[in-house]
């Protein structure tokens, strides 16, 4: 008997449960309306799903593709070179060294945004121009800034390394191909960084050389002289306007 007690509570809990469930679901399917995702289909909804991967590959990457275009590769890299030329190894941070870079990128390309805005981005948005043309028109100034800041040697350089049948029949500057004009902007822009580099390292590798000659002859062999240079090279730098000075001349170094 009490078996048979047990069995139907049982069925009484279940038929309960489900009753429950069932009323649950008509509810949830009234507040929220059932959303349904077709992957796949014809091919309008592939060419549609290509195109979003597309653009989103071509967002992700552009950050690294404009920097590339503009004084963003000179900038850091002199940077970097002011701080090992010191000596210091994580000061300033990197986070610091980039926004100044960053700042100083947008400080030095405002003339070449501004061209931008008022050659593309003004006659697109008023409809004037199609969205074909204002990408051309905004792409005319970044060639002209790079163009100016680029070696002939690289740009010779680069010519010959595309293999185009064309290039050996150029007549105007303005028929390079963009990518060619990038890549050999982009080597002239780390050639001519390495080179202010160097300039800025030989003021401090003379104080690193006098203070090991002074450390030799009194005989404190196993004294590192970088522990002794250190505080000369950030007290010079600093009574000099090391900065100051650093960033004023990046800033002309593309006038």
């Amino acid at each position: 008997m009490r078996r048979r007690i047990t069995f139907v509570l049982i069925l009484i809990i279940i038929l309960l449960l489900c009753c429950s469930t069932a009323a649950y679901a008509d509810r949830t399917d009234t507040i929220f309306p059932a959303i349904s995702l077709d992957i796949g289909g014809d091919g309008s909804n592939n060419s549609d799903t290509l195109e979003i991967l597309f653009l989103i590959t071509v967002i992700t990457l552009l950050p690294s593709i404009m920097i590339m275009m503009t004084s963003f590769t000179r900038v850091i890299i002199v940077l970097s070179f002011v701080r090992n030329a010191l000596g210091l190894q994580q000061t300033p941070p990197n986070q610091v060294l980039i926004g100044l870079a960053l700042f100083l990128t947008l400080f030095i390309m405002q003339p070449v945004i501004n061209e931008i805005n008022t050659q593309a981005y003004e006659p697109y948005t008023n409809g004037a121009i199609s969205q074909k043309v204002a990408l051309e028109k905004a792409v005319d100034p970044l060639r002209e800034f790079m163009l100016k800041q680029t070696n002939n040697e690289d740009l010779r350089l680069f010519l010959n390394l595309s293999r185009d049948e064309e290039a050996g029949r150029l007549e105007n500057i303005s028929d390079i191909k963009t990518n060619v004009v990038i890549a050999a902007f982009i080597t002239s822009e780390m050639k001519r960084a390495f080179t202010i580099g160097f300039m800025i390292f030989l003021p401090f590798l003379i104080i690193d050389m006098v203070v090991a000659s002074v450390l030799m002859s009194m005989g404190m062999v196993m004294l590192p002289p970088s522990m002794i240079s250190l505080p000369f090279k950030i007290m010079l730098f600093v009574l000099v306007d090391g900065w100051g000075l650093i960033v004023k001349s990046l800033i002309l170094s593309f006038n």
